[in-house]
């Protein structure tokens, strides 16, 4: 178990230069848990916690401050953040097609080139815990270098004309096991799968209602399911035959065990930090329980995490 430096909601830059990490050519050092080769999907658990966008509800979204702070907490296994292209071509690490909501500037993002990115500030909502500085938003390449084969990153192209130049960055630096890439169209899942890259595919809950989920298995690594799907829906997508089903997006204790009971192996998680503190504590309790009636305190870690048996 790898042990990193906690981080309270102040991200100070002294507490966050401890934690630098640079890409693969940085020659950092990394964990010795995980060798000298690059972390890939095949080293996630049965049960995996996604952060997502960082963990919205606990770091500023989209940001590398709120990255770096999830990943030295360690709370989930995979970070997930959105793209968005520049006028120049340039992928960066945005939500919106617009700077209002989450900057203090107005306009398209795709109207500003890589220079004019650089006078971009995001805002940090005021009901986030803790304090945290106005800073500018990565780009898609500074984020594959500081985290890509650290832990597995989940991105999601909400530019289809950005598939390209993403699997560029990805493949240069050797992370195409490492990088799920995601969007809500069949079809750009597929020219991702065509391009060599690890495809996640998000759906909503209405689109569930008629999707058939088993026609993207030859081409889906990752079904990214709303949770507020119908029961029906969410077992058709986990008996689809795609390796994995994540729910998005969960922030509460009884939403995480539902979509668990119902098969899912993974938690898209805006409080991944609160979901993990809750498991530990449920976990905790499980074992007490367990051993108060002679059954081992793993087994029933394990009824709680859904992960006792073949869930599936």
């Amino acid at each position: 178990m790898v042990t990193w430096i906690a981080l309270t909601g102040l991200a100070s830059a002294a507490s966050l230069a401890s934690l630098t990490l640079t890409g693969p050519a940085g020659g950092a050092p990394v964990p010795l848990e995980w060798g000298t080769g690059h972390l890939t999907a095949s080293a996630l658990p049965r049960i995996t916690y996604v952060a997502h966008r960082g963990g919205a509800r606990e770091v500023p979204e989209n940001s590398m401050t709120g990255l770096m702070t999830a990943y030295a907490r360690g709370t989930a296994q995979v970070l997930d953040f959105d793209t968005r292209m520049l006028r120049d071509g340039t992928p960066v690490v945005f939500h919106d097609e617009t700077l209002n909501r989450t900057t203090a500037l107005g306009g398209e993002v795709r109207g500003l080139d890589t220079r004019e990115w650089q006078g971009v500030r995001l805002r940090p909502k005021d009901r986030l815990p803790g304090s945290w500085r106005p800073e500018r938003p990565p780009t898609a390449a500074e984020v594959l270098d500081r985290f890509g084969g650290r832990i597995v990153l989940m991105l999601e192209a909400k530019d289809p004309r950005s598939v390209d130049r993403l699997a560029a960055l990805i493949k240069e630096r050797g992370l195409i096991r490492s990088v799920f890439v995601n969007s809500n169209d069949p079809a750009v899942a597929r020219r991702v799968h065509r391009l060599g890259l690890l495809t996640q595919l998000w759906r909503s809950a209405e689109q569930l209602r008629t999707d058939r989920p088993e026609r993207w298995r030859s081409f889906v690594d990752l079904l990214d399911v709303d949770f507020r799907a119908r029961d029906a829906d969410l077992r058709r997508a986990v008996r689809s035959g795609i390796p994995r089903v994540w729910a998005h997006t969960v922030v509460t204790d009884a939403q995480r065990d539902r979509v668990l009971r119902l098969g899912c192996d993974g938690v898209i998680t805006d409080a991944p930090g609160r979901l993990a503190r809750a498991a530990r504590r449920d976990a905790r309790r499980s074992a007490r329980q367990g051993a108060r009636q002679g059954v081992r305190g793993d087994f029933w870690r394990d009824v709680r995490l859904g992960v006792a048996g073949d869930a599936r």
